[in-house]
């Protein structure tokens, strides 16, 4: 889900004689534009910023959060180019301590002609909040994580027209996670701890994934389409997931078959699904394949301007951040991901001409598979609430007020949490 404490919003002065031949979804007000620069800083309340386990009596604490951005939005005749960077600090000051955060973003979409088009991106993120590091549900790892956790994804997609009726949607995109805590900050020279176990054992792994979609304009407004996906999963970190097991015993190859459609309604309503199964194996593990149904469905209205609702489902396997091995009699039986329905939404209202309403919503119910009697089929319930106001000063500067909650329902012992976070603040935009 999108970041619940609100980031600096990118608004730009004009910049006249730029006009885009090419510019896929923006307004014609974005496309006048091509550079923005922008801060912010607020104070805030966290009840729970180590999101410890509700039992622990988690600490809490005031803070100030600042966040300077900018922007670079560029059409050109047949090509539109995108970049932003956000820079996040925040100060708790019951520690003293500082959390940085980087998100850095590239887009490059190019018409080779009016049949044929090619889309890449490039998303950089370095954090401490699983809400920003995995911005995009599910959560692997609903826990605030100290250090430097990168997540990096480019991608490429090729849309050709082939007929005015048949098109093809081939595509792929690379993802690496890489967590700072690995076995050295773990292992104990005055006990038997190796270290094992680590965020990087856990999480550390490069992700591909290959898609292509035939899709067919079965009427102005409607387009029918079958797809297939292969997603490999390859962990990467040379610490053990437990003593003598490397982290590797999770890898996993997935094929997924589906089919769908996307239907406008008319010009404010739209709507996306597809529908199938996703078939799991694991190469370096003597497991059953898994058989799953796959869903991912979306609904976009906007019922007045600058109002709007967007609502959203998906139904796949994840990672998760639970290791737990169980030996038995039957042999080893890694945790080895989860299955997880996800519900996602989000409401932006215009409530007068300078006061906008916000509301992000996700839930998120994951059940593990593997981890044997002790973990197998228990689940996680998360649960995501962001509510934010915000009123518009004049062209440059705004001021917002927000409230967000978070909670962890978990089968598991010591996991469970709740958080509660209220910011108030000032945006300068340029």
């Amino acid at each position: 889900m999108k970041k619940l404490i609100a980031s600096a919003s990118l608004l730009s002065l004009g910049v006249v004689g730029i006009q885009a031949a090419h510019a896929p979804g923006l307004t014609s007000t974005e496309t006048s534009k091509w550079w923005s620069v922008g801060a912010s800083l607020r104070g805030f309340y966290d009840d729970n910023y180590t999101t410890s386990p509700s039992a622990a009596n988690p600490p809490s604490t005031w803070g100030t959060e600042i966040e300077p951005s900018f922007g670079i939005n560029l059409p050109l005749d047949q090509t539109y180019i995108g970049l932003s960077y956000i820079y996040g600090a925040k100060f708790y000051e019951d520690s003293s301590k500082w959390d940085q955060s980087h998100q850095a973003r590239l887009n490059l979409s190019h018409a080779f002609t009016q049949r044929v088009k090619l889309d890449l991106s490039e998303v950089f993120i370095s954090a401490q909040e699983p809400s920003i590091i995995e911005e995009r549900g599910p959560i692997t790892f609903p826990l605030r994580s100290e250090g430097n956790n990168i997540r990096n994804t480019a991608s490429a997609a090729l849309t050709t027209e082939l007929t005015q009726e048949f098109s093809t949607v081939i595509s792929y995109a690379n993802s690496i996670w890489d967590y700072e805590q690995d076995g050295s900050d773990l292992a104990n020279p005055n006990s038997n701890s190796t270290g094992a176990g680590s965020r990087s054992a856990l999480l550390d792994r490069m992700e591909h994934m290959l898609m292509l979609n035939l899709r067919y304009q079965v009427a102005p407004s409607t387009i029918a389409l079958v797809g297939y996906q292969y997603g490999v999963v390859d962990y990467n970190s040379k610490d053990d997931l437990v003593p003598g097991l490397t982290a590797d015993i999770r890898d996993s190859r997935s094929h997924y078959a589906y089919a769908g459609a996307d239907h406008f309604f008319n010009q404010q309503l739209n709507g996306s699904v597809r529908l199938g199964a996703q078939v799991t194996s694991y190469p370096n593990i003597t497991v059953e394949d898994s058989v799953l149904p796959y869903a991912d469905a979306s609904l976009s209205y906007t019922y007045t301007a600058g109002s709007y609702v967007q609502l959203g489902v998906r139904h796949a396997l994840n990672q998760t951040d639970v290791g737990l091995v169980f030996l038995g009699a039957g042999g080893i039986d890694p945790t080895l991901n989860q299955e997880s329905t996800t519900v996602y939404g989000s409401l932006n209202h215009k409530i007068t001409a300078k006061v906008t309403g916000t509301i992000l919503g996700q839930y998120q119910n994951s059940q593990f598979n593997g981890g044997g009697p002790i973990l197998n089929g228990q689940a996680d319930d998360l649960f995501l609430v962001g509510v934010t106001f915000r009123y518009q000063i004049n062209q440059f500067l705004s001021t917002d007020i927000g409230y967000s909650f978070d909670r962890l329902d978990s089968d598991l012992t010591n996991r469970s949490f709740s958080r509660n976070r209220v910011f108030a603040g000032l945006k300068a935009t340029f």
